[in-house]
Protein backbone atom coordinates (compact mmCIF):
# COMPACT_ATOMS: atom_id res chain seq x y z
CA UNK A 1 0.00 0.00 0.00
CA UNK A 2 1.48 3.32 -1.08
CA UNK A 3 0.12 6.76 -0.27
CA UNK A 4 1.73 9.50 -2.34
CA UNK A 5 2.40 12.86 -0.73
CA UNK A 6 3.70 16.09 -2.20
CA UNK A 7 6.47 14.85 -4.49
CA UNK A 8 8.98 13.45 -3.85
CA UNK A 9 7.65 11.86 -0.62
CA UNK A 10 6.26 8.34 -0.60
CA UNK A 11 5.00 6.75 2.61
CA UNK A 12 4.96 2.97 2.81
CA UNK A 13 3.03 1.82 5.90
CA UNK A 14 3.16 -1.76 7.10
CA UNK A 15 0.14 -3.04 9.02
CA UNK A 16 -0.53 -5.97 11.29
CA UNK A 17 -3.62 -7.37 9.53
CA UNK A 18 -4.85 -9.30 12.56
CA UNK A 19 -4.75 -6.35 14.97
CA UNK A 20 -4.97 -3.49 12.47
CA UNK A 21 -1.97 -1.71 13.96
CA UNK A 22 0.56 0.40 12.17
CA UNK A 23 3.93 -1.28 12.70
CA UNK A 24 6.40 0.66 10.59
CA UNK A 25 6.49 3.55 8.18
CA UNK A 26 9.22 4.18 5.63
CA UNK A 27 9.94 7.50 3.94
CA UNK A 28 11.30 7.09 0.41
CA UNK A 29 12.91 10.33 -0.74
CA UNK A 30 15.36 10.86 -3.61
CA UNK A 31 18.78 11.15 -1.90
CA UNK A 32 19.91 14.28 -3.74
CA UNK A 33 16.73 16.33 -3.25
CA UNK A 34 16.53 19.37 -0.97
CA UNK A 35 13.62 17.77 0.88
CA UNK A 36 15.79 14.73 1.52
CA UNK A 37 18.51 16.88 3.07
CA UNK A 38 16.01 18.77 5.23
CA UNK A 39 14.32 15.58 6.41
CA UNK A 40 17.61 13.84 7.20
CA UNK A 41 18.80 16.89 9.15
CA UNK A 42 15.55 17.03 11.12
CA UNK A 43 15.68 13.36 12.06
CA UNK A 44 19.39 13.54 12.96
CA UNK A 45 18.90 16.51 15.25
CA UNK A 46 15.85 14.93 16.87
CA UNK A 47 17.84 11.74 17.52
CA UNK A 48 20.65 13.76 19.12
CA UNK A 49 18.07 15.61 21.18
CA UNK A 50 16.62 12.34 22.48
CA UNK A 51 20.06 11.05 23.53
CA UNK A 52 20.92 14.25 25.34
CA UNK A 53 17.63 14.82 27.07
CA UNK A 54 18.30 12.33 29.86
CA UNK A 55 21.27 14.40 30.97
CA UNK A 56 19.16 17.54 31.14
CA UNK A 57 15.66 16.57 32.18
CA UNK A 58 14.67 20.19 32.79
CA UNK A 59 16.64 22.38 30.36
CA UNK A 60 14.72 25.46 31.52
CA UNK A 61 13.87 25.89 35.23
CA UNK A 62 10.17 26.01 36.03
CA UNK A 63 8.83 29.55 35.91
CA UNK A 64 11.84 31.00 34.09
CA UNK A 65 10.84 32.94 30.95
CA UNK A 66 11.67 31.27 27.66
CA UNK A 67 14.62 32.60 25.65
CA UNK A 68 13.56 32.62 22.00
CA UNK A 69 15.55 32.07 18.78
CA UNK A 70 13.99 33.46 15.59
CA UNK A 71 14.76 33.06 11.89
CA UNK A 72 12.96 34.17 8.70
CA UNK A 73 13.38 31.64 5.87
CA UNK A 74 13.82 32.38 2.19
CA UNK A 75 10.11 31.74 1.53
CA UNK A 76 9.18 34.21 4.34
CA UNK A 77 8.16 31.52 6.85
CA UNK A 78 9.09 32.67 10.38
CA UNK A 79 10.64 30.01 12.65
CA UNK A 80 10.94 30.55 16.41
CA UNK A 81 12.01 28.10 19.11
CA UNK A 82 12.82 27.94 22.82
CA UNK A 83 13.78 25.38 25.44
CA UNK A 84 10.97 23.61 27.25
CA UNK A 85 10.56 23.12 30.99
CA UNK A 86 9.54 19.46 30.78
CA UNK A 87 10.37 16.51 28.48
CA UNK A 88 7.43 17.49 26.29
CA UNK A 89 7.77 18.85 22.76
CA UNK A 90 5.26 21.40 21.49
CA UNK A 91 5.23 22.55 17.88
CA UNK A 92 2.72 24.91 16.32
CA UNK A 93 2.10 26.01 12.72
CA UNK A 94 0.32 29.37 12.72
CA UNK A 95 -1.26 31.03 9.69
CA UNK A 96 -2.61 34.54 9.35
CA UNK A 97 -5.98 33.13 8.31
CA UNK A 98 -8.35 34.28 11.05
CA UNK A 99 -11.95 35.41 10.78
CA UNK A 100 -11.07 38.95 9.67
CA UNK A 101 -10.05 37.60 6.23
CA UNK A 102 -13.44 36.05 5.49
CA UNK A 103 -15.82 37.66 3.01
CA UNK A 104 -19.58 37.32 3.12
CA UNK A 105 -19.59 34.10 1.10
CA UNK A 106 -16.95 32.47 3.34
CA UNK A 107 -18.14 33.64 6.77
CA UNK A 108 -17.31 30.87 9.24
CA UNK A 109 -14.41 29.44 7.21
CA UNK A 110 -11.95 29.88 10.09
CA UNK A 111 -14.37 28.02 12.38
CA UNK A 112 -14.46 25.21 9.82
CA UNK A 113 -10.65 25.06 9.90
CA UNK A 114 -10.91 24.28 13.61
CA UNK A 115 -13.40 21.53 12.81
CA UNK A 116 -11.25 20.14 9.98
CA UNK A 117 -8.41 19.44 12.40
CA UNK A 118 -10.15 16.18 13.28
CA UNK A 119 -11.25 15.34 9.72
CA UNK A 120 -9.41 13.78 6.78
CA UNK A 121 -6.47 15.55 5.19
CA UNK A 122 -5.27 15.36 1.60
CA UNK A 123 -3.21 12.23 2.35
CA UNK A 124 -4.67 10.66 5.50
CA UNK A 125 -8.14 9.72 6.65
CA UNK A 126 -9.66 10.97 9.90
CA UNK A 127 -9.40 7.41 11.24
CA UNK A 128 -5.69 7.20 10.43
CA UNK A 129 -4.97 10.56 12.05
CA UNK A 130 -6.87 9.68 15.21
CA UNK A 131 -5.63 6.13 15.60
CA UNK A 132 -1.95 6.79 14.94
CA UNK A 133 -1.79 9.89 17.13
CA UNK A 134 -3.54 8.07 19.98
CA UNK A 135 -1.21 5.09 19.70
CA UNK A 136 1.76 7.42 20.20
CA UNK A 137 0.09 9.53 22.90
CA UNK A 138 0.31 12.68 20.76
CA UNK A 139 -2.12 15.56 21.33
CA UNK A 140 -3.36 17.58 18.34
CA UNK A 141 -5.37 20.80 18.64
CA UNK A 142 -6.52 23.60 16.34
CA UNK A 143 -7.36 27.09 17.61
CA UNK A 144 -8.26 30.32 15.86
CA UNK A 145 -9.23 33.92 16.50
CA UNK A 146 -9.76 37.00 14.34
CA UNK A 147 -6.13 37.10 13.23
CA UNK A 148 -4.62 33.61 13.18
CA UNK A 149 -5.30 29.87 12.93
CA UNK A 150 -2.87 27.61 14.83
CA UNK A 151 -2.26 23.86 14.52
CA UNK A 152 -0.42 22.42 17.54
CA UNK A 153 0.95 19.02 18.52
CA UNK A 154 2.25 18.01 21.93
CA UNK A 155 4.20 14.82 22.47
CA UNK A 156 7.05 13.23 24.34
CA UNK A 157 10.43 13.56 22.66
CA UNK A 158 10.40 9.89 21.60
CA UNK A 159 7.24 10.43 19.52
CA UNK A 160 7.89 13.88 18.10
CA UNK A 161 8.56 12.45 14.63
CA UNK A 162 5.04 11.05 14.48
CA UNK A 163 3.63 14.33 15.79
CA UNK A 164 5.46 16.41 13.18
CA UNK A 165 4.40 14.08 10.38
CA UNK A 166 0.70 14.40 11.18
CA UNK A 167 1.04 18.09 11.94
CA UNK A 168 2.19 18.44 8.34
CA UNK A 169 -0.89 16.49 7.30
CA UNK A 170 -3.55 18.52 9.10
CA UNK A 171 -2.42 21.77 7.49
CA UNK A 172 -3.58 20.22 4.19
CA UNK A 173 -7.31 19.67 4.90
CA UNK A 174 -9.43 17.83 2.33
CA UNK A 175 -12.91 19.11 3.35
CA UNK A 176 -14.66 16.00 2.05
CA UNK A 177 -18.36 16.82 1.56
CA UNK A 178 -19.67 13.81 3.49
CA UNK A 179 -17.44 14.63 6.48
CA UNK A 180 -18.59 18.26 6.47
CA UNK A 181 -22.18 17.04 6.43
CA UNK A 182 -21.55 14.64 9.33
CA UNK A 183 -20.00 17.49 11.36
CA UNK A 184 -23.12 19.71 11.21
CA UNK A 185 -24.64 18.50 14.56
CA UNK A 186 -21.28 19.05 16.28
CA UNK A 187 -21.01 22.57 14.82
CA UNK A 188 -24.54 23.42 15.93
CA UNK A 189 -23.69 22.27 19.44
CA UNK A 190 -20.57 24.45 19.52
CA UNK A 191 -22.46 27.53 18.34
CA UNK A 192 -25.28 26.94 20.83
CA UNK A 193 -22.78 26.58 23.69
CA UNK A 194 -21.13 30.00 23.20
CA UNK A 195 -21.39 31.88 26.56
CA UNK A 196 -23.56 35.03 26.51
CA UNK A 197 -20.63 37.22 27.63
CA UNK A 198 -18.68 36.04 24.56
CA UNK A 199 -21.69 36.73 22.36
CA UNK A 200 -21.80 40.28 23.72
CA UNK A 201 -18.12 40.82 22.85
CA UNK A 202 -18.71 39.37 19.38
CA UNK A 203 -21.58 41.81 18.85
CA UNK A 204 -19.42 44.71 20.07
CA UNK A 205 -16.86 43.82 17.38
CA UNK A 206 -19.63 43.69 14.79
CA UNK A 207 -20.91 47.14 15.70
CA UNK A 208 -17.37 48.54 15.91
CA UNK A 209 -15.88 47.28 12.64
CA UNK A 210 -18.87 45.91 10.66
CA UNK A 211 -16.61 43.85 8.36
CA UNK A 212 -13.15 42.35 8.70
CA UNK A 213 -12.50 42.47 12.43
CA UNK A 214 -16.28 42.62 12.81
CA UNK A 215 -16.55 39.01 11.59
CA UNK A 216 -17.32 36.54 14.35
CA UNK A 217 -14.93 33.71 15.22
CA UNK A 218 -18.00 31.44 15.14
CA UNK A 219 -19.78 30.39 11.98
CA UNK A 220 -23.14 32.16 11.45
CA UNK A 221 -26.19 29.90 11.67
CA UNK A 222 -27.17 30.53 8.05
CA UNK A 223 -23.83 29.13 6.88
CA UNK A 224 -23.86 25.94 8.97
CA UNK A 225 -23.86 23.09 6.48
CA UNK A 226 -23.79 25.41 3.46
CA UNK A 227 -20.06 26.18 3.06
CA UNK A 228 -18.88 24.00 0.19
CA UNK A 229 -15.59 22.14 -0.08
CA UNK A 230 -14.57 24.43 -2.94
CA UNK A 231 -15.17 27.56 -0.85
CA UNK A 232 -13.10 26.22 2.04
CA UNK A 233 -10.26 24.98 -0.17
CA UNK A 234 -10.14 28.38 -1.86
CA UNK A 235 -9.94 30.06 1.56
CA UNK A 236 -7.04 27.81 2.59
CA UNK A 237 -5.21 28.36 -0.72
CA UNK A 238 -5.45 32.14 -0.35
CA UNK A 239 -4.58 32.46 3.33
CA UNK A 240 -2.47 29.47 4.36
CA UNK A 241 0.63 30.46 2.37
CA UNK A 242 4.33 30.63 3.21
CA UNK A 243 4.43 34.41 3.64
CA UNK A 244 1.55 34.20 6.15
CA UNK A 245 3.01 31.31 8.17
CA UNK A 246 5.03 30.90 11.36
CA UNK A 247 6.42 27.66 12.81
CA UNK A 248 7.19 27.79 16.52
CA UNK A 249 8.32 25.10 18.92
CA UNK A 250 9.33 24.37 22.49
CA UNK A 251 11.65 21.48 23.32
CA UNK A 252 12.81 21.07 19.70
CA UNK A 253 16.25 22.08 18.43
CA UNK A 254 16.09 25.27 16.38
CA UNK A 255 17.90 23.76 13.38
CA UNK A 256 15.54 20.79 13.39
CA UNK A 257 12.55 23.12 13.44
CA UNK A 258 14.02 25.13 10.56
CA UNK A 259 14.40 21.93 8.55
CA UNK A 260 10.82 20.92 9.31
CA UNK A 261 9.55 24.35 8.27
CA UNK A 262 11.42 24.13 4.97
CA UNK A 263 9.84 20.75 4.21
CA UNK A 264 6.27 22.09 4.54
CA UNK A 265 4.40 22.03 1.20
CA UNK A 266 3.33 25.70 1.35
CA UNK A 267 2.36 27.78 -1.67
CA UNK A 268 3.62 31.29 -2.26
CA UNK A 269 1.41 34.37 -2.31
CA UNK A 270 0.50 37.23 -0.02
CA UNK A 271 -3.19 36.38 0.28
CA UNK A 272 -5.95 38.78 1.19
CA UNK A 273 -5.09 42.00 3.02
CA UNK A 274 -7.60 43.64 5.32
CA UNK A 275 -7.62 47.07 6.89
CA UNK A 276 -10.51 47.50 9.30
CA UNK A 277 -12.00 50.91 10.01
CA UNK A 278 -13.54 51.71 13.38
CA UNK A 279 -17.15 52.96 13.24
CA UNK A 280 -19.10 52.38 16.48
CA UNK A 281 -22.80 51.65 16.96
CA UNK A 282 -25.13 49.04 18.42
CA UNK A 283 -25.65 45.29 17.99
CA UNK A 284 -28.28 43.77 20.25
CA UNK A 285 -29.87 40.35 20.73
CA UNK A 286 -32.90 39.94 22.99
CA UNK A 287 -33.21 36.64 24.83
CA UNK A 288 -35.59 35.55 27.61
CA UNK A 289 -34.58 35.79 31.26
CA UNK A 290 -33.70 38.35 33.91
CA UNK A 291 -29.99 38.64 33.28
CA UNK A 292 -28.11 40.91 30.86
CA UNK A 293 -24.61 40.81 29.37
CA UNK A 294 -23.19 43.95 27.78
CA UNK A 295 -19.88 44.88 26.15
CA UNK A 296 -19.15 48.60 25.67
CA UNK A 297 -15.97 49.68 23.89
CA UNK A 298 -14.27 52.61 22.22
CA UNK A 299 -11.36 52.74 19.83
CA UNK A 300 -8.21 50.98 21.04
CA UNK A 301 -4.72 50.44 19.63
CA UNK A 302 -3.17 48.07 17.11
CA UNK A 303 -0.10 45.91 17.70
CA UNK A 304 1.75 47.78 14.96
CA UNK A 305 2.14 50.66 17.45
CA UNK A 306 3.69 48.79 20.37
CA UNK A 307 3.95 51.74 22.74
CA UNK A 308 0.29 52.66 22.37
CA UNK A 309 -0.78 49.01 22.57
CA UNK A 310 1.14 48.58 25.84
CA UNK A 311 -0.42 51.79 27.19
CA UNK A 312 -3.87 50.31 26.57
CA UNK A 313 -2.81 47.05 28.24
CA UNK A 314 -1.68 48.99 31.31
CA UNK A 315 -4.97 50.90 31.21
CA UNK A 316 -6.89 47.61 31.18
CA UNK A 317 -5.32 46.47 34.44
CA UNK A 318 -5.55 49.96 35.93
CA UNK A 319 -9.29 50.11 35.25
CA UNK A 320 -9.94 46.65 36.64
CA UNK A 321 -9.26 43.49 34.62
CA UNK A 322 -11.07 41.32 37.16
CA UNK A 323 -10.30 40.03 40.63
CA UNK A 324 -6.65 39.02 41.08
CA UNK A 325 -7.55 36.43 43.74
CA UNK A 326 -10.47 34.04 44.02
CA UNK A 327 -13.53 35.89 45.37
CA UNK A 328 -11.43 39.04 45.54
CA UNK A 329 -12.65 42.60 45.07
CA UNK A 330 -12.75 44.30 41.67
CA UNK A 331 -10.03 46.94 41.80
CA UNK A 332 -9.60 49.94 39.55
CA UNK A 333 -11.68 53.07 39.08
CA UNK A 334 -14.08 51.47 36.61
CA UNK A 335 -14.61 48.33 38.66
CA UNK A 336 -15.20 50.30 41.84
CA UNK A 337 -17.71 52.54 40.04
CA UNK A 338 -19.68 49.49 38.89
CA UNK A 339 -19.62 48.02 42.40
CA UNK A 340 -20.91 51.29 43.86
CA UNK A 341 -23.73 51.45 41.30
CA UNK A 342 -24.89 47.84 41.64
CA UNK A 343 -24.31 47.47 45.39
CA UNK A 344 -24.42 43.96 46.77
CA UNK A 345 -26.37 42.56 43.81
CA UNK A 346 -25.07 39.80 41.58
CA UNK A 347 -22.77 41.16 38.89
CA UNK A 348 -19.55 40.43 37.02
CA UNK A 349 -17.23 43.02 35.50
CA UNK A 350 -13.92 43.17 33.64
CA UNK A 351 -12.15 45.76 31.53
CA UNK A 352 -11.93 44.77 27.85
CA UNK A 353 -8.83 45.28 25.71
CA UNK A 354 -8.59 43.66 22.28
CA UNK A 355 -5.54 44.58 20.19
CA UNK A 356 -5.14 43.39 16.61
CA UNK A 357 -2.45 44.18 14.08
CA UNK A 358 -3.85 47.52 12.91
CA UNK A 359 -6.78 48.30 15.23
CA UNK A 360 -8.23 47.58 18.64
CA UNK A 361 -11.08 47.95 21.11
CA UNK A 362 -11.01 49.18 24.69
CA UNK A 363 -13.91 49.20 27.12
CA UNK A 364 -15.61 46.85 29.54
CA UNK A 365 -17.87 43.82 29.84
CA UNK A 366 -20.54 43.68 32.55
CA UNK A 367 -23.15 41.07 33.48
CA UNK A 368 -25.88 41.92 35.96
CA UNK A 369 -29.59 41.68 36.76
CA UNK A 370 -31.66 43.37 34.07
CA UNK A 371 -33.00 45.91 36.58
CA UNK A 372 -29.51 47.05 37.63
CA UNK A 373 -27.44 46.67 34.49
CA UNK A 374 -28.34 50.15 33.23
CA UNK A 375 -26.81 51.75 36.34
CA UNK A 376 -23.68 49.63 35.97
CA UNK A 377 -23.26 50.62 32.31
CA UNK A 378 -23.77 54.30 33.07
CA UNK A 379 -21.24 54.26 35.92
CA UNK A 380 -18.55 52.44 33.92
CA UNK A 381 -19.11 54.61 30.84
CA UNK A 382 -18.70 57.75 32.94
CA UNK A 383 -15.24 56.56 34.02
CA UNK A 384 -14.38 55.57 30.44
CA UNK A 385 -15.47 58.96 29.09
CA UNK A 386 -13.57 60.88 31.76
CA UNK A 387 -10.24 59.86 30.21
CA UNK A 388 -8.41 60.17 33.52
CA UNK A 389 -6.32 57.63 35.42
CA UNK A 390 -4.57 58.17 38.75
CA UNK A 391 -0.85 57.64 39.25
CA UNK A 392 -1.53 54.83 41.73
CA UNK A 393 -3.77 53.02 39.23
CA UNK A 394 -1.10 53.33 36.53
CA UNK A 395 1.56 51.87 38.83
CA UNK A 396 -0.72 49.01 39.80
CA UNK A 397 -1.66 48.41 36.17
CA UNK A 398 2.00 48.19 35.12
CA UNK A 399 2.80 45.76 37.91
CA UNK A 400 -0.14 43.49 37.03
CA UNK A 401 0.69 43.60 33.32
CA UNK A 402 4.30 42.61 33.96
CA UNK A 403 3.05 39.74 36.11
CA UNK A 404 0.78 38.59 33.26
CA UNK A 405 3.65 38.75 30.74
CA UNK A 406 6.03 36.78 32.95
CA UNK A 407 3.35 34.18 33.66
CA UNK A 408 2.67 33.80 29.94
CA UNK A 409 6.36 33.30 29.14
CA UNK A 410 6.89 31.13 32.22
CA UNK A 411 4.65 28.25 31.11
CA UNK A 412 5.25 26.27 27.93
CA UNK A 413 1.66 26.27 26.65
CA UNK A 414 1.14 30.03 27.01
CA UNK A 415 4.64 30.79 25.73
CA UNK A 416 3.98 28.76 22.57
CA UNK A 417 0.75 30.67 21.92
CA UNK A 418 2.43 34.04 22.46
CA UNK A 419 5.36 33.09 20.22
CA UNK A 420 3.05 31.94 17.43
CA UNK A 421 0.97 35.12 17.40
CA UNK A 422 3.97 37.45 17.52
CA UNK A 423 5.91 35.54 14.85
CA UNK A 424 2.93 35.39 12.51
CA UNK A 425 1.81 39.02 12.87
CA UNK A 426 5.06 40.94 13.42
CA UNK A 427 7.66 38.52 11.96
CA UNK A 428 9.62 38.58 15.23
CA UNK A 429 9.29 37.35 18.82
CA UNK A 430 10.23 39.57 21.73
CA UNK A 431 11.70 38.16 24.90
CA UNK A 432 9.96 38.58 28.25
CA UNK A 433 12.74 40.90 29.42
CA UNK A 434 12.24 43.14 26.38
CA UNK A 435 8.50 43.34 26.99
CA UNK A 436 8.97 44.11 30.68
CA UNK A 437 11.41 46.90 29.78
CA UNK A 438 8.91 48.26 27.26
CA UNK A 439 6.18 48.24 29.93
CA UNK A 440 8.46 50.12 32.32
CA UNK A 441 8.95 52.80 29.66
CA UNK A 442 5.19 53.48 29.45
CA UNK A 443 4.50 56.76 31.25
CA UNK A 444 1.39 57.96 33.02
CA UNK A 445 0.92 60.45 30.17
CA UNK A 446 0.84 57.57 27.66
CA UNK A 447 -1.87 55.83 29.66
CA UNK A 448 -3.84 59.09 29.99
CA UNK A 449 -3.63 59.56 26.20
CA UNK A 450 -4.93 56.03 25.68
CA UNK A 451 -7.83 56.64 28.06
CA UNK A 452 -8.75 59.86 26.26
CA UNK A 453 -8.62 58.15 22.86
CA UNK A 454 -11.02 55.41 23.95
CA UNK A 455 -13.35 57.78 25.79
CA UNK A 456 -13.59 60.37 23.02
CA UNK A 457 -14.40 57.89 20.22
CA UNK A 458 -17.84 56.71 19.17
CA UNK A 459 -18.81 53.87 21.48
CA UNK A 460 -19.72 50.36 20.34
CA UNK A 461 -22.32 48.40 22.30
CA UNK A 462 -22.96 44.65 22.10
CA UNK A 463 -25.75 43.34 24.32
CA UNK A 464 -27.36 39.93 24.92
CA UNK A 465 -30.20 39.05 27.29
CA UNK A 466 -33.02 41.09 28.79
CA UNK A 467 -32.32 44.47 27.19
CA UNK A 468 -35.15 46.46 28.76
CA UNK A 469 -32.70 48.70 30.67
CA UNK A 470 -29.72 48.70 28.28
CA UNK A 471 -29.02 52.17 26.80
CA UNK A 472 -28.06 52.63 23.16
CA UNK A 473 -24.60 53.88 22.18
CA UNK A 474 -25.98 57.35 21.30
CA UNK A 475 -27.38 57.65 24.83
CA UNK A 476 -24.03 57.00 26.52
CA UNK A 477 -22.60 60.50 26.88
Amino acid sequence: MHVRLEAPFIITPKFDKREGKLLTMRWLIPPNSNLSKNYEMVMKLLSERRRGFAAAANPRPLGQPAQVQTKVLENKVVVASAESQLPICRVSITFRAGARFENYESLGASHMLRIAGSLSSQNATAFALTRNLQQKGVSLSVTSDREVVSYTVESTLDNVECGLHYLQEVVQPAFKPWELSDAVPWIKTQVAAVPPQVRAVELAHKSAFRHGLGNSVYIPKFHIGSLSSETLLHYVANNCTASRCAVVGLGVEHDALVGFARSLPLKSGDGKSDSSTYHGGDARKDTPGNYTHVAVAGQGAGLSNQKEALAFSVLQYAMGAGAVTKRGNVNGAMGQAVHAAVGEGNFAFAALNASYLDAGLFGFVVSADAQKVGKAITAATKVLKSGSVSENDVSRGKALLKLAVLEAYGTDKDALTEMGVQACLTKQVQSADALVSAIDSVSAQDVQAAAKKAGSSNLSVGAVGNLSHVPYASELV
